[in-house]
């Protein structure tokens, strides 16, 4: 960041931003990214290990396992959430349990579990659906769009 570019910064404070930065500690972003990788592989190998389960040993096919497989993993992701070792397994794995369903159960029990003191209705309930109401809406939103966009193409292209 350029002189140019700051506002109102004194020669004692660029002097300090320069020795701060100097000592800064570097973040190993290529080692994040594959521990990353990996644990958001293996979390997506375990929920297709729960699926064939479902479809092996269950009256399922590979079509209707989807929704009990979504479903254990939530309740895995919760259960861990409340005992406190989600945190603990995110913390090292990164963004590896952030993208898949697991992480999006993990933020709502989080929520839930933090603000319970305030009462079920506006502790629990209104600060787990500050986060889920935007998921929830953008993927409704993004769902709408989509069905429009495949509806001309098949009037309009012959798909």
């Amino acid at each position: 960041m350029s002189s140019s570019k700051k506002k109102n910064v004194t020669p004692a404070q660029e002097k300090y931003q320069k020795l701060a930065s100097k000592h800064e500690q570097k973040r190993p972003v290529v080692k994040n990214c594959i521990r990353a990788f990996l644990v958001g592989g293996f979390v997506c190998l375990l929920g297709q290990g729960i699926h064939v389960f479902y479809y092996t040993f269950f009256d399922f096919t590979q079509r209707t396992a989807s929704d009990p497989t979504v479903a254990t993993l939530i309740f895995i992701s919760v259960l861990l959430t409340g005992f406190g070792v989600y945190d603990r397994f995110a913390q090292f794995a990164g963004a590896g349990t952030a993208v898949p369903v697991t992480g999006f159960a993990n933020s709502v029990a989080s929520a839930a579990i933090e603000h319970r003191t305030e009462g079920y209705v506006l502790g629990v309930g209104g600060n787990m659906f500050k986060l889920a109401g935007s998921v929830i809406v953008f993927g409704t939103v993004a769902a709408f769009v989509i069905a429009i966009i495949k509806t001309m193409l098949i009037q309009w292209g012959g798909l």
